[in-house]
């Protein structure tokens, strides 16, 4: 008998068309129907040693799924169309399944055995509507906390890290705090990811849950200002900063603090914040502009497909790498990323709208160029990348390839800083460990580790969680005896 994965073709989720949804800001995707995604389920191979779910790092690569998701058990699952159990199955490694199914980048993919000869399983993709089913199905109740502890434990930060540890250590018994500056929690799940791709009701239904669940929120307090870490020390039994890595790089080049070059997160931030009613700042409007996108990842590409919902004349991506592959690269052999050339939603609107790739390759922007303090273009030159024997990269400019590209909008999207510096105005310095230099103060998400993904921040939240849950019972314990 022939294996269904050599039958069956790779399918992921169904899209809007581009014509369609580029007019709004709905999501571009949705979950798939039973009987497709039971085939695609039925793709997976039932690995002896499956790598989907190890979650490790090989130097800054991750690999398979960082919180385990447990993916050959409800791919069984969703392959005998018991959804219930699947759904079970899957929230027994995950908080958040409707988050990651949206926006995770996949590395469990990336792993799958069915990916060294083939296309691999559409686990994301899996996952999305096991979860999305659950709802529709009122499978997804709040849960009833049968004992509490006693214990009072302030979370700084409500994106993925912060929701995870409230969630573990609540469903534990201890009393949970919230505390967010925005106005809405979610940290970026809620501003820095555009409705596209994460509707916004999407993060306001599991909020409501976990409030349900008796998590508080407390938004639009800004730790710091409004309050301080030291008065939370003394009001709870342990503070969790779950602040994320908040400080954007700069372009560090001539007339980089012109008029009209902007934070991409800012940007991103800005314009979603008019789903909500609000008038968009002129700074933060594309319309009619010639736009720039400076850093070519997820959070440029997010703002490629804003910038065309706004109304550009153009946008243009630069990128500093070269162009990708088709193929998986010998560099990145299985279980690494393969870091193919994909045609992401944005870019396929981008394809559409402009009939063009906006994309480009290998360029190095040298200085602003302004008229008075507003941006007007981007001096750039062309680079050449050269890797030497022992595996490290070289670039070096081409000769004569100076560039100018009209500007009225340059969007810098090439990441955060290390948080430490961050942390340590406030005196606090993390551990690896979770814990801090202050007693009864833990770190953890990309305000310990940096900026890094989804997965590895609802890791860290449940890691943290097992933290402070053993340091209270510590606690306890001392507290008892010492009677």
């Amino acid at each position: 008998m022939r294996h269904k994965f050599i039958d069956i073709p790779r399918e992921t989720l169904p899209e809007r068309s581009v014509l369609e949804r580029i007019h709004d800001y709905s999501e571009y995707a949705s979950r798939m129907e039973d009987g497709p995604i039971v085939k695609q389920a039925e793709r997976c191979m039932d690995c002896g040693t499956p790598f989907c779910h190890v979650g490790d790092m090989i130097g800054q690569e991750t690999i398979g799924c960082p919180i385990h998701n447990l993916i050959p058990e409800w791919n069984k699952l969703v392959s005998d169309q018991d959804w219930y159990r699947a759904y079970e199955r899957l929230m027994e490694t995950n908080n958040f399944p409707e988050f990651t199914g949206r926006v995770c980048p996949a590395p469990c993919e990336g792993s799958c055995t069915l990916g060294i000869s083939e296309d691999p399983v559409a686990i994301k993709s899996i996952e999305r509507t096991i979860i999305d089913r659950a709802f529709e199905e009122g499978w997804v109740k709040p849960r009833h906390i049968k004992k509490r502890t006693g214990h009072r434990v302030a979370i700084i930060g409500s994106g993925p890290a912060g929701l995870a540890a409230a969630d573990q250590l609540n469903q534990l018994g201890h009393a949970v705090t919230i505390y967010e500056k925005a106005d809405e929690a979610g940290g970026l799940l809620f501003y820095g990811i555009p409705n596209m791709k994460l509707e916004k009701d999407v993060v306001r239904r599991r909020v409501r849950l976990l409030e349900a669940e008796g998590i508080r929120f407390k938004t639009g307090v800004n730790v710091g200002t409004d309050v301080t870490i030291e008065s939370l020390r003394h009001t709870y039994d342990a503070v969790i900063l779950a602040t994320g890595a908040q400080k954007q790089r700069t372009l560090g080049i001539d007339g980089d603090d012109a008029t009209g070059v902007e934070p991409a997160m800012d940007y991103l931030t800005e314009s979603t914040r008019t789903l909500g009613g609000k008038s968009l700042d002129a700074r933060y409007d594309a319309n009619g502009k010639d736009v720039i996108v400076i850093g070519g990842g997820d959070t440029g590409a997010d703002c490629v497909a804003t910038a065309i919902r706004q109304g550009a004349k153009s946008v243009t991506q630069f990128g500093k790498h070269p162009e990708k592959g088709v193929f998986r690269a010998p560099e990145r052999p299985w279980p690494l990323q393969p870091d193919t050339l994909s045609t992401d939603y944005a870019y396929a609107e981008a394809i559409e709208h402009f009939d063009h790739d906006p994309r480009t390759y290998l360029i190095r922007s040298n200085r602003v160029i302004k008229d008075g303090d507003r941006v007007v273009g981007i001096e750039t030159e062309r680079m050449e990348k050269i890797v030497k024997p022992d595996g490290q990269a070289t670039f070096f400019v081409v000769d004569g390839s100076i560039e100018t590209y009209p500007a009225d909008l340059v969007l810098v999207a090439i990441g955060f800083e290390r948080p430490e510096r961050e942390l340590r105005k406030v005196g606090i310095e993390a551990n690896h460990d979770y814990t801090s230099n202050v007693e009864g103060v833990f770190v953890a998400g990309d305000a310990r580790r940096g900026q890094s993904l989804i997965v590895w921040a609802i890791r860290e939240g449940r890691e943290v969680a097992d933290t402070v849950d053993g340091y209270l019972n510590t606690c306890q314990q001392q507290l008892k005896t010492s009677s």
